[in-house]
């Protein structure tokens, strides 16, 4: 894939939901929600300040994030969907 976010973005697979309840349910696609959490693919190079000097990324490919329920653009590249979305909206760093 031939795609670089620009600034202060980056791009996020979603990690797939799981298709049981601890208790054993199976959820319907129909009941699934999308879920926030994902693997960046590729970040930007980051945000700058006023006199020009670049703020380096906090995240870099291949961490796991949480992110907003709302965040982001979603894009389909290579026939894969994945996100697009700013820094700022990507609430934590999974450990």
């Amino acid at each position: 894939m031939a795609f670089k976010p620009l600034h202060d973005r980056v791009l996020v697979r979603r990690v797939e939901s799981e298709e049981k309840t601890s208790g054993g349910l199976i959820i319907p696609e129909s009941a699934k929600e999308k879920p926030q959490q994902g693997e960046i693919v590729a970040v930007g190079d980051g945000a700058r300040k006023d006199n020009g000097e670049l703020i380096d990324m906090a995240v870099k490919a291949g961490d796991t994030v949480l992110f907003g329920k709302w965040s982001g653009t979603e894009i389909t590249l290579d026939g894969e969907e994945l996100l697009i979305m700013k820094e700022s909206d990507i609430l934590g760093v999974m450990g």
